[in-house]
């Protein structure tokens, strides 16, 4: 028999054992400042105790990756359209975020595997008063319906904990096994002596009580369970003293209408299965949000460039105009007051200058804080020049497909849409809990019990008579162990249980909400195809209108480039003055402007029609997986020579 200094040795075991595990809970790797991953990782640790260990789930990365070292160069970070969306699949902190919710979505999915409600755990205490009935004084009274209190009783009924939703409770898939032991002494005073025939009765009991419960998806439970029961006391009434009460019980319960069936009790695994699902497709549309947000601003960033150098050279054709005029005033052909318009051009032109640096400088950091989880106040990126080696180039012709393929692409490859479409999918399988819940209440359950009774014989002897303990019924445990797998005592039961709910009128308004959120999802997930259409139609127009105003914009710069070389070859014959050179210098630095924006326009328009189109990914070679690890498998290199700051 198992005692109290066994069963604590044993437990003392365990412990030792989660102790010496706890060393191997950590297995990632990486650097100390940015992990591996970030992935969860279960703890390197025997089968047998890893559930019960915590799961290491890495520290948040919140440092770059290398990259921008191997780019960085002389002050400034020399940065290909390839190389800045590398940077951000690396580093960008909204994808980063956005790497999480697939990894949630698929331990949730473990979660729901594991059913629900979780099971109640039996306490102690209620454990420890309980008695046998027929054995022992105490547990003969209990059978002959005698209640003699000890002072220390509670019989309050352990309960199954249970998780409240909408639809039939998924039962728990994840078998059970519990163990408890309880060693009580007592003693208790004796009103009535006639059955103890003993003034106070003196107890030692312990009770050993195990359990094995998993339930099934088809809606139903199983349970076996043993427990034990050894009790010694001071009577000498007792014809078994000390003596062994076993049980094995094997017990089932099943739902036959509410709560029945596959496709009902595994709804919420299937829901987030296909939530696993949409999780990527959401994250594949962060990471081409991002994308374009990149090339927006990496583009944005080239064309301030362009622009700033149109400025600059704006400012030294003024500057020279007037140093020219000032000394045609020293000679004496000019009047001093035109030079003042000449002056008054350089002042406007370094006003532009000025401008033109400062958008370029707002550009630069949106461009950073975009590339960087640590902002723009990164050292190594806070006083960096970023240099775009590719400029925005606009072809000769637009090449676009029919309108009827451009919208086909769309539909194919939007993983918005694809997204809505397993919303409607997750409400439809979350709907059959709602439509099994109209159904009454029936419950089948039943189980049959094997016992078995065992111990030292006493003889008993009354005025009247002596009583000796049944031959078959002494010896040790292993004598009662006999008669429960022999079924010396088997008792069965079975019964049913029948509930319905009058009106039911929750069950059925919440079936009805269901399905009318149901339709309202159909009709705009229709809605949401058919804006496709339309999306892409004034994509494409977008597009041409950005081509023909950038075609005019270059017809209406060089028309202002010779209106401009002409006044200036007049001024020099002396048939201009130095207002008309200024006027027509301004204009031309304005076609100059408005070229430049109609040329970043395009681009947009280029990449708004690409975003549309759900080709973003695919047009600049982004790898999906790599995009998920934030680790870009392309090696970036410096061009040989490195070009001229502009």
């Amino acid at each position: 028999m198992t005692g109290p200094r066994e069963f604590l040795r044993q437990a003392l075991a365990l412990t030792l054992c989660y102790a010496c595990g706890l060393p191997f809970a950590s297995g990632q790797t990486g650097t100390a400042n940015e992990p591996a991953s970030i992935e969860p990782s279960k703890p390197s640790v025997p089968w047998i105790i890893r559930p019960y260990l915590p799961t290491i789930v890495p520290p948040a990365r919140i440092y770059n990756s290398g990259r921008f070292a191997r780019l960085i160069q002389g002050g400034s970070l020399y940065l290909t359209v390839q190389d800045a969306v590398a940077l951000a699949l690396e580093n960008n902190i909204d994808i980063e975020i956005a790497r999480y919710n697939p990894i949630v979505s698929a331990w949730n999915l473990e979660r729901s595997e594991a059913g629900g409600a979780l099971p109640g755990v039996p306490s102690g205490s209620s454990q420890a008063s309980t008695v046998t009935s027929g054995q022992g004084v105490a547990g003969s009274q209990a059978s002959a319906g005698v209640n003699i209190s000890t002072g220390g009783n509670n019989n309050g009924n352990a309960r199954t904990a249970t998780v409240t939703q909408i639809g039939p409770v998924t039962q728990t898939l994840d078998p059970t096994f519990q163990q408890s032991g309880v060693w009580q002494h007592s003693t208790s005073p004796q009103p009535d002596a006639v059955l103890s025939q003993v003034a106070s009765l003196i107890s030692n009991r312990r009770i050993y009580t195990s359990s094995f419960t998993e339930g099934t998806l088809t809606g139903g439970t199983y349970t076996v369970g043993y427990t034990e029961s050894y009790l010694n006391e001071n009577t000498p009434t007792d014809l078994l003293n000390p003596s062994d009460l076993p049980n094995l019980t094997i017990s089932f319960q099943h739902n036959l209408l509410q709560g029945f069936g596959v496709a009902v009790n595994a709804r919420t695994i299937n829901i987030n299965k296909v939530n696993v699902k949409t999780a990527d497709l959401n994250f594949k549309t962060t990471v081409i949000g991002t994308v374009i947000n990149v090339l927006n601003l990496y583009y944005g960033l080239s064309a301030d460039f362009e622009d700033l150098r149109a400025k600059k050279s704006a400012l030294e054709v003024a500057q020279k105009f007037y140093e020219d005029n000032q000394k045609q005033v020293q000679i004496g052909t000019l009047a001093p007051l035109d030079v003042t318009t000449a002056e008054s051009q350089v002042a406007s032109s370094q006003l532009a200058l000025v401008d033109s640096q400062a958008a370029l400088d707002q550009q630069e950091s949106s461009l950073k804080n975009t590339l960087s989880r640590t902002g723009i106040n990164d050292p190594v990126l806070k006083n960096v020049t970023i240099i775009p080696l590719d400029r925005i180039v606009v072809p000769e012709k637009d090449e676009l497909p029919p309108l009827r393929e451009l919208v086909a692409a769309a539909l194919t490859n939007r993983p918005d849409l694809e997204a809505a479409k397993n919303n409607l999918t997750t409400l439809e399988l979350s709907a059959l809990g709602t439509k099994n819940s109209l159904l009454p209440g029936l419950e089948v359950f039943g189980n049959t019990v094997n016992r078995g009774l065992a111990g030292v014989p006493k003889t008993v002897t009354f005025s009247q008579f002596t009583e000796t303990a049944n031959p078959y019924i002494t010896g040790p445990i292993s004598t009662a162990l006999g008669q429960i797998f022999r079924r010396n005592y088997p008792s069965e039961s079975i019964g049913a249980f029948l509930g319905l709910t009058i009106f039911d009128r929750q069950a059925i308004a919440d079936q009805i909400i269901d399905q009318l959120t149901i339709r309202q999802t159909e009709l705009t997930n229709n809605k949401d195809v058919n804006q496709v259409s339309v999306d892409v139609s004034n994509q494409v127009v977008a597009l041409q209108q950005a081509r023909a105003r950038y075609d005019a914009a270059i017809r209406s710069r060089i028309l202002e480039q010779q209106l401009f070389d002409s006044e200036q070859k007049k001024f020099s014959l002396g048939a201009s003055t130095p207002y008309n050179v200024v006027l027509q210098q301004r204009d031309l630095i304005a076609a100059q402007s408005s070229e430049v924006a109609a040329l970043v326009a395009y681009s947009n328009a280029h990449l708004a029609l690409e975003q549309v189109l759900g080709t973003t990914l695919a047009d600049y070679h982004v790898n999906l997986p790599e995009a998920m690890n934030g680790k870009v498998a392309r090696v970036s290199n410096l061009p040989n020579p490195l070009p001229k700051q502009p």
